[in-house]
C-alpha cells in the first residue's frame, strides 16, 4: 500500500514500514491547520483512533481534568447531555475513555467493528472541537464544581464530579506522595502544579477561565491524531478533513518548558492525613532525580530502561532487595523510572518508616547505588534483564488494552515534544546496538554515575502523618463556605437555592428519544447471532485433565497448571497470599533466591503462582485452585517446567526476616487498597456474608486478610516455628496431582513440542498430598457495616442474592444491569450525587447483585438511590432505540476483544465453572431477545436488594459514619475502625 502524496487536504510528510508491528506507517500534515496525523495500517482488527492535545496548566484548579470530563457532555452534532454515556450503552467498543496527564489530554477509542469504529471517531471529533460545555455553564458546574444549597437556611456545600474525585485522590497518601514529588522536582514549569486539580483550589476556577482554556488549546493546530488497524487509510483522512477544513491555522503556544537543573539537592517535608494508633504513625520517604533536559533518544531510552530493570525491575534486583531487606520500612514506593513526561525522572523510597529512620533510608539508597556503581552487575543479571525486556517487546502483550493505543502513547513520548513519532515504535535496531555495546563493555556503571550519583537535581520528599489534618481541611473548607454565605444577601441565597434546583432538574431529566436518535448506533442485524467459541480439546495425562487451545501465539506457550486448593485447611486460608509471595523468595534447596529469579527471567517470560476461587451456579460447590502460570518460547518450555517443578517442590521458607518484610509489604498494600479502592473491599465484605466462596475470597484478599496480617506481624516474632510449619503444610497440601487441571495455549506445533515437558512437570508432583479435599464452611454474619478510614469521600455498597430469592438466570439481566449503570445509577449517584462512579454488578455464578459507588460525597442518600432502582425499572418505558442500544452494548461486553493467551484462559474458566457453549448461546439469544417485560420482571427480582435480606457495607470517614448512625438508627450499622 502506498498513500497518495496529497489527498483530502493532507500532505504526506513521511512513509515507512514498522517491521516490529507489521505496519505501514504514514505521517500526514493537514495543510490548512497544520494538524499532524500518524496513520498505521496493519491486519489488527482492533482499530484505534485518538486525538491528543498539549494542555499545560498554569495552576492547580484542574482545568484540563474538568475540561476532559466536560467536552464529552454534548456537542454541536450531538446536542444531548452525554453522548459518551450513549456510546457506552450501545457500542461494541473495545476501549472508550479520556485521560488527563500533567501536560496533555487524550481522547482514545477502539473497536473491532468498522461502522462502530467510525461512529466512535465521529462523536469524539465533534466533542473535542465543538463541545456544548463552553456555552453551557451547568456542565462546568456538574463536572467541575458548584455551590449546592437546597434550602436558604440549610447547609451549603461544594459539589462536582472532579471536585469529589480529587478529594478521593488527596485522601490517599500514595497519591499525595506522588504529587508532592513531581511538584518538588519541577517547581518552575507546568509539572509544578496539579493538572487533576487540588480540591482546595478547584473552587477558584471560573467559567470564563474554563472557556478560555478550551479556545486556546483545543484547536487542530495543537492536536496530534492517531489511527491504527485494518481500516482504509484514505477514508481516515476523509473523516478528519470533514472536521478540520473549517478551521484555519493558528499559532498555539503550548510548549512544555524545560525544568532547569538544580545546582544542589533539595529537601521537602509535607504531611498526610492518617488515623490514630501506632501503625498509623509512620512516614514516607522518597528520593527523586530529574534525569535529562529532553526525552531520551531510542538507544539511551532502552539503556536506561535496562538499568532500571537491573536496579529495581525484578524480585532479585539489588537496589530493590536492599530496600526490602533493610527492615527500615514496610513497602517500596517510587519504583524507579518514569518517562511519560518531557523530562524523565527516577524515584524510589519506602513507606511505613519510623521518623528516626528517615535518614537511614536516604543513606541506604545512596550507599547502595554507589556500591552497585562500583561493583557493576553480573553477567547473569544482565542476561536475565535482556531476556525479560526483549520477551516483553516481542510479545507486545497489552492485555485488554488495545495494542494500537499502547503504540499511540509510546509514539506520543517524543511526538508531543517536537520529536520523531516513528522513533519510539522501533526497538529492533536500537536493541541490537545496545546489546552490542553491552557485549563490548560495561555501559551501566557510567550511566549510574551520570544519572544518579553525580546528578545534583535531586529532591528528597518526606511525608509525615498528621491525625488532625483531615479535621483541619474540613474546617478550612467549612470556613470558605461560611465566608461565602456571610457575603451573600437573602436574595442571593435564594438565587443559589434556585440554581441548585435547576441543576438537579437538568441532571435528572432524560433526553428525549428524538434527541437521543442523533447518536449513531448499530442495528441488531449488525450483531453476530452465534456466540464465539474458543478452540478447545480436552484430554488427560494420568490424573490430570488437560485443556489445549490451538491459537497463533507467535511461538509462545502459555501454560496454567491448577492444583486443588481445597486440600488446604480453612484456618490456613488467610496465610495463602503470604505463601504465594514467599514461594521462591528465599530460594530453593539447590539455588539461592537471586540465582533462581535470574534463571526465570533469563529463560522464560515469567512464572507466577496465585489462588483462584469462585462460586458455581446451581451448586453448593465452589471452584478453588492454586494456579501455577508461565509463558516461554517453544525452545524454553522444558526449562520453564523444570523451574516450575523446583519452585513448587523445593522452595524454602526459612528466612524469618524476609518473611516478616513480606507481611509488612502485604499489609501496607491492603491498607492502601482500603483507602483507595474501598468499593472493592465493600463488595468483598458483602460476598463474605452471602456464601462460603465469598468468605474464602475475603479471607485471602479482603478486610479479614488485613486483620490477619496485623496479627501475623506479631506472630512472626512470637511463634516463628509455628508460622514456618504452617507454610510447609500449605506446600505439602497443594503439591498433589489429584484433581489437577492443566491449560495450554499455543499453535498446534508448539503444543506438540511442549507435551513431553508438561508431562514431566505433572509426573514430578506427588500423586496425593498431605491434605484431603474438603468443603469449607465459613461465612460472615449478615449485618450492615461501616468501615472507617481517614478519607474525604465514601465508598457505598449494598447487595443481596437473587438466586436465593427465587430468581432464575436470564440473559436479559445483563442488558438491564448495563442500562442501570448508564442511566439511573449514572444520573443519580454520579451526575446529581457528585460521586466519581456509581454502578451495579450481577455475578451470574453466585447470584449476588451488588450496588457500588466510588469516591462518593454521600452515604445514606446513595443507599436511598439504590433502593429507588426498583421503582425506576417499574416505571421505565423503554423505547425500541434505547433497548437496541443496551442490547448492542451488552453484546460488546460479552464479545470483548481478547489476545490469544486471554482466550485460552477464558476457555479454562468456562470449563471450571461449567459454562457450556450451548448455555452461552442460550444466554446470547436471550440478550438479543430482551423485551420491555423483562425490565418489569427484573424489578421484582431486585425487591430483595431493598428488602430484609439485603445488607450494606460502606467505607467512610468517622464523621460520615457518625452521621449515618444518628440519622438511620433503624439500619443498625456496625461501625468498625480499620485505620
Amino acid at each position: 500500500m502506498r498513500a497518495p502524496t496529497t489527498t483530502h487536504g493532507f500532505r504526506l510528510v513521511r512513509e515507512d514500514y514498522i517491521a516490529e508491528y507489521d505496519a505501514k506507517a504514514f505521517l500526514f500534515k493537514h495543510e490548512k491547520t497544520g494538524a499532524e496525523v500518524m496513520s498505521l495500517s496493519n491486519e489488527d482488527e482492533n482499530k484505534t483512533f485518538g486525538v491528543t492535545f498539549r494542555t499545560p496548566p498554569s495552576n492547580s484548579t484542574g482545568i484540563p481534568h474538568i475540561l476532559e470530563h466536560s467536552v464529552l457532555c454534548g456537542s454541536r452534532k450531538y446536542p444531548i447531555k452525554e453522548p459518551f454515556v450513549e456510546l457506552i450503552k450501545g457500542s461494541l467498543n473495545t476501549f472508550l475513555n479520556a485521560m488527563t496527564w500533567p501536560d496533555k489530554t487524550a481522547y482514545p477509542v477502539a473497536s473491532c467493528n468498522l461502522q462502530d469504529f467510525r461512529n466512535l471517531t465521529d462523536v469524539y471529533l465533534d466533542a473535542v472541537f465543538h463541545p456544548r460545555c463552553i456555552s453551557n455553564e451547568k456542565t462546568f458546574e456538574q463536572e467541575g464544581w458548584h455551590y449546592e444549597l437546597d434550602d436558604a437556611s440549610g447547609p451549603m456545600t461544594f459539589k462536582g464530579v472532579v471536585f469529589n474525585e480529587m478529594k478521593g485522590v488527596y485522601s490517599s497518601p500514595d497519591s499525595v506522595l506522588a504529587r508532592e514529588c513531581q511538584q518538588a522536582l519541577f517547581p518552575d514549569n507546568t509539572y509544578g502544579v496539579d493538572s487533576g486539580g487540588d480540591p482546595t483550589v478547584i473552587p477558584e476556577l471560573t467559567f470564563a477561565e474554563f472557556k478560555e482554556f478550551h479556545a486556546k488549546f483545543y484547536h487542530p493546530s495543537n492536536s496530534r491524531m492517531w489511527f491504527y488497524g485494518d481500516d482504509d487509510v484514505e477514508e481516515r483522512l476523509k473523516i478528519l478533513a470533514s472536521f478540520l477544513d473549517e478551521f484555519d491555522r493558528r499559532e498555539v503556544d503550548s510548549t512544555i518548558a524545560t525544568q532547569k537543573f538544580f545546582t544542589e539537592p533539595r529537601r521537602v517535608v509535607k504531611t498526610y492525613s492518617t488515623g490514630e494508633g501506632e501503625d498509623a504513625q509512620k512516614s514516607f520517604v522518597q528520593v527523586n532525580w530529574l534525569l535529562s533536559e529532553e526525552p531520551f533518544d531510542p538507544e539511551t531510552g532502552l539503556a536506561v530502561g535496562f538499568l532500571d530493570h537491573l536496579l529495581m525491575g525484578s524480585q532479585s534486583a539489588p537496589l530493590r532487595l536492599a530496600l526490602e531487606e533493610s527492615g527500615l520500612g514496610e513497602a517500596i514506593v517510587g519504583y524507579g523510572l518514569e518517562d511519560e513526561l518531557r523530562q524523565p525522572t527516577y524515584a524510589l523510597g519506602l513507606r511505613g518508616v519510623a521518623q528516626e529512620d528517615i535518614p537511614k533510608v536516604e543513606k541506604l539508597i545512596h550507599d547502595t547505588i554507589a556500591a552497585i556503581a562500583e561493583e557493576g552487575f553480573s553477567n547473569e543479571a544482565i542476561e536475565a534483564a535482556i531476556n525479560s525486556i526483549e520477551f516483553s517487546l516481542r510479545e507486545n502483550n497489552t492485555g485488554r488494552f488495545p495494542r494500537g493505543l499502547s503504540l499511540m502513547f509510546r509514539s506520543m513520548s517524543t511526538w508531543l515534544y517536537e520529536g520523531d513519532p516513528f522513533e519510539p515504535l522501533r526497538f529492533e535496531e536500537p536493541l541490537a546496538k545496545l546489546k552490542a555495546r553491552i557485549a563490548a563493555g560495561d555501559i551501566f556503571r557510567p550511566l549510574m554515575r551520570r544519572l544518579l550519583i553525580e546528578n545534583t537535581h535531586q529532591v528528597t520528599v518526606e511525608l509525615n502523618p498528621d491525625s488532625t489534618l483531615a479535621e483541619k481541611e474540613a474546617a478550612e473548607e467549612q470556613s470558605k463556605l461560611d465566608a461565602k454565605r456571610a457575603s451573600m444577601t437573602p436574595e442571593e441565597l435564594e438565587k443559589m437555592v434556585q440554581a441548585t434546583k435547576e441543576l438537579k432538574e437538568l441532571q435528572e431529566t432524560s433526553d428525549s428519544p428524538e434527541a437521543l436518535a442523533c447518536v449513531p448506533t448499530l442495528a441488531i442485524s449488525d450483531i453476530p447471532k452465534e456466540a464465539k467459541g474458543i478452540p478447545t480439546d480436552i484430554s488427560a495425562v494420568g490424573a490430570t485433565k488437560v485443556l489445549t487451545h490451538d491459537l497463533f501465539t507467535n511461538d509462545i506457550l502459555y501454560a496454567e497448571h491448577l492444583l486443588d486448593l481445597k486440600t488446604v485447611p480453612a484456618h490456613l486460608l488467610p496465610l495463602i497470599p503470604l505463601w504465594t509471595r514467599a514461594l521462591g523468595r528465599m530460594g530453593t534447596k539447590t539455588k539461592s533466591f537471586i540465582e533462581f529469579d535470574q534463571l526465570i527471567s533469563a529463560q522464560t517470560g515469567g512464572i507466577s503462582v496465585s489462588p483462584f476461587t469462585s462460586g458455581m451456579r446451581d451448586s453448593d460447590e465452589m471452584a478453588a485452585f492454586m494456579v501455577v502460570r508461565g509463558k516461554a518460547t517453544s525452545d524454553k518450555v522444558g526449562v520453564m517446567h523444570e523451574l516450575m517443578s523446583e519452585l513448587m517442590l523445593e522452595a524454602k521458607f526459612d528466612d524469618k526476616n524476609i518473611f516478616k518484610q513480606l507481611v509488612l509489604e502485604t499489609r501496607a498494600g491492603m491498607e492502601s487498597r482500603v483507602q483507595g479502592s474501598g468499593h472493592s473491599v465493600a463488595a468483598g465484605r458483602l460476598d463474605a456474608q452471602d456464601s462460603v466462596a465469598g468468605w474464602v475470597s475475603e479471607q485471602m484478599g479482603g478486610l479479614a486478610q488485613l486483620d490477619y496480617l496485623r496479627e501475623l506481624v506479631k506472630r512472626v516474632d512470637n511463634d516463628w516455628d509455628g508460622v514456618l510449619a504452617d507454610l510447609y503444610t500449605i506446600s505439602a497440601c497443594l503439591n498433589n496431582r489429584a484433581g489437577s487441571v492443566t491449560n495450554l495455549t499455543a499453535d498446534a506445533k508448539t503444543l506438540d513440542l511442549s507435551m513431553p515437558s508438561v508431562e514431566a512437570f505433572l509426573n514430578s508432583l506427588p500423586a496425593t498430598g498431605a491434605g484431603k479435599s474438603e468443603q469449607w464452611t465459613g461465612i460472615n454474619a449478615k449485618q450492615n457495616e461501616i468501615l472507617t478510614v481517614p478519607t474525604q469521600v465514601n465508598y457505598v455498597g449494598k447487595a443481596a442474592n437473587l438466586y436465593k430469592a427465587g430468581y432464575e438466570l436470564h440473559g436479559s439481566s445483563y442488558v438491564i444491569n448495563k442500562l442501570l449503570g448508564t442511566t439511573w445509577l449514572w444520573d443519580r449517584v454520579r451526575v446529581s450525587g457528585g460521586a466519581y462512579g456509581g454502578f451495579s454488578d450481577f455475578d451470574s455464578h453466585s447470584g449476588m447483585f451488588t450496588y457500588l459507588s466510588y469516591r462518593d460525597p454521600n452515604l445514606l442518600k446513595t443507599l436511598d438511590n439504590y433502593d429507588a432502582t426498583v421503582d425506576f425499572l417499574r416505571n421505565l418505558e423503554i423505547g425500541k432505540e434505547e433497548l437496541t442500544k443496551s442490547i448492542i452494548g451488552t453484546i460488546g461486553d460479552v464479545d470483548s476483544y481478547q489476545l490469544p493467551d486471554s482466550k485460552g484462559y477464558t476457555a479454562l474458566m468456562r470449563h471450571l465453572l461449567k459454562v457450556t457453549d450451548e448455555e452461552r448461546q442460550e444466554r446470547r439469544d436471550q440478550i438479543l431477545g430482551t423485551t420491555q417485560k423483562d425490565f418489569k420482571d427484573f424489578a421484582d427480582a431486585l425487591e430483595t436488594v431493598r428488602g430484609a435480606d439485603a445488607t450494606s457495607v460502606s467505607v467512610a470517614s468517622v464523621e460520615a459514619a457518625k452521621t449515618a448512625v444518628a440519622e438511620r438508627p433503624d439500619l443498625n450499622f456496625v461501625v468498625k475502625s480499620v485505620m
